[in-house]
């Protein structure tokens, strides 16, 4: 726990994201982005938990993150995901979309694009509920069941399925430059292809016999076809969407709603999950082959974040340690990462050695020492 630095906001969190860092430079992240909600008046804001100025290393790794600027956000911030280094767009409980430039030079963020009420119900706002992006395209999700697609550099809508689903779709990913996955509150995995016209999903999948509703999804990074899922019921569920309609394992993770889970983006046999039981988890897999996880797929990309797409191309012949069969389960670790009993943990991230997260108890929590 040493190296846990916890900053009380006065702002319960709900979403926690790393500014992308340059890949070549293999720097670790510096600055994240907050959203919070459920505050009287709700921000979208900026924390580095650099040296600031500070010339001892030790010194510097004792230092609180440091408030850089904040923005008010209209609404509950229901997501947040980085565009690139210097744009952050949210998606609000008011049903519209919003890009936030941050300025690194003067540290000012103000708003450069909105589309109000992207998701609405015939009379009302509709919350909306996720957003994925790769530059410039961005993808948001709804209450309404609505999906629908952006371009950031024109400012415009490009594409929307109207009647994506008849529930709440809660949360969404990238499986491939042109197909996007989605979970909703009935338990189900609804694949896009957004090359084909259709409105409807090319696949669905669920969990047999259960309408659990799932609130996280996350794709590894290397291998498209692996996903994880976690849910009201705080179960951890790891899917191989080529070969099945039901997941490939399901473990015991939380004791009430998970709301997060990534996998590590370069180091992708260690994932991270959070819930409303107050914990953060801490999951390592040996994989199976002796070969470095760094060796076990490529990014061209420059830049890294946690929406950042691995090439189509990698290396699908790879068995990933996560659905490597039964054996796998028992050379899983898992370990719990903050001091116990907490309000709820609602949002994680992780690049590089660094972890960041935000919970209900107006804490935000820094951890630069992660064993990856």
């Amino acid at each position: 726990m040493d190296s846990v630095n916890a900053k009380y906001v006065s702002q319960k969190i709900s979403k926690v994201r790393w500014r992308p860092v340059s890949l070549s430079s293999l720097e670790q992240p510096e600055i994240f982005a907050t959203g919070s909600w459920d505050n009287e008046v709700n921000t979208v804001s900026f924390w580095s938990i650099g040296s600031h100025g500070i010339s001892s290393l030790e010194e510097g790794l004792d230092g609180d993150p440091q408030l850089l600027c904040e923005h008010k956000h209209e609404g509950d911030v229901l997501d947040l995901q980085f565009l690139d280094q210097d744009k952050v767009i949210t998606s609000s409980s008011t049903g519209s979309v919003t890009i936030f430039h941050y300025n690194q030079n003067n540290q000012e963020v103000c708003v450069s694009h909105q589309w109000a009420r992207a998701h609405h119900y015939p009379c009302d706002n509709a919350p909306c509920t996720g957003v994925v992006c790769s530059s410039p395209e961005i993808v948001t999700v709804g209450e309404d069941g609505r999906i629908v697609v952006y371009r950031a550099d024109q400012g415009g809508i490009i594409r929307v399925i109207e009647n994506a689903d008849s529930s709440t779709i809660h949360a969404v990913t990238y499986l491939k430059t042109t197909e996007i996955l989605t979970v909703n509150s009935i338990g189900q995995l609804k694949i896009w292809d957004f090359r084909q016209q259709s409105n409807s999903p090319s696949q669905i999948l669920s969990l047999s016999g259960s309408r659990v509703p799932l609130h996280c999804v996350d794709r590894h990074p290397y291998q498209q076809h692996i996903v994880a899922t976690g849910g009201q019921d705080g179960m951890l569920c790891v899917w191989d969407v080529r070969q099945n309609s039901t997941p490939f394992s399901l473990m015991e993770a939380h004791s009430a709603e998970m709301w997060e889970v990534h996998f590590h983006p370069t180091n992708p046999d260690h994932l991270f999950t959070c819930s409303e039981d107050g914990s953060l988890l801490h999951w390592e897999t040996s994989s199976p082959s002796d070969m470095p996880s760094f060796m076990q797929g490529g990014r061209n990309n420059s830049t890294v974040s946690r929406s950042a797409m691995a090439p189509a191309g990698g290396n699908q012949s790879l068995i990933s340690a996560w659905i490597s069969g039964e054996s796998s389960k028992g050379r899983l670790e898992t370990t719990h990462m903050l001091p116990s009993q907490m309000l709820s943990v609602n949002s994680l991230d992780v690049l590089g050695l660094c972890l960041v997260c935000g919970t209900d108890g107006e804490a935000v929590f820094v951890n630069r020492q992660v064993p990856v």
